[in-house]
């Protein structure tokens, strides 16, 4: 069941996408910039899986609009030196810069731990596609 006591099959994909939280974190070389303990994970994944489908992945930033969470709670920008990851709760804040191959790495990484998560939890990871 999930937060709104409806069985998971029965859900629909935005009730999926909000329910389904975990603690998120924002950290460089082992200090936390932010965290939030009930972050809406499988949304997370579901976006930034959309986004490197996208035409506009590699060319264009990401900021997660989430029905949730507040906009750009999560940004992804490109900046000369590679990509950073920063947050709107932080704005004098980016984590250092990547390049795109080890952006995509990690976020396929999140990917796959936030459907790992989810099929523990009973549901099929389906709804969540696979980058």
């Amino acid at each position: 069941m999930l937060r709104r006591g409806i069985a998971p099959q029965e859900a629909p994909l935005d009730v999926l996408l909000l329910d389904i939280d975990a603690e998120l974190s924002i950290r460089e070389q082992g200090r936390e910039v932010w965290s939030e303990t009930a972050f809406p994970v499988a949304e997370l994944a579901y976006h930034l899986t959309l986004w490197l489908r996208s035409a506009a992945a590699g060319h264009e930033d990401f900021a997660l609009d989430s029905m949730q969470a507040d906009p750009g709670t999560i940004r992804i920008v490109s900046s000369d030196e590679g990509w950073r990851v920063g947050s709107t709760f932080t704005p004098d804040f980016w984590t250092s810069p990547v390049a795109w191959e080890d952006l995509v790495a990690a976020i396929k990484h999140f990917n796959h731990s936030v459907r790992e998560g989810v099929a523990m939890m009973g549901i099929d990871p389906a709804f969540i596609p696979e980058p």
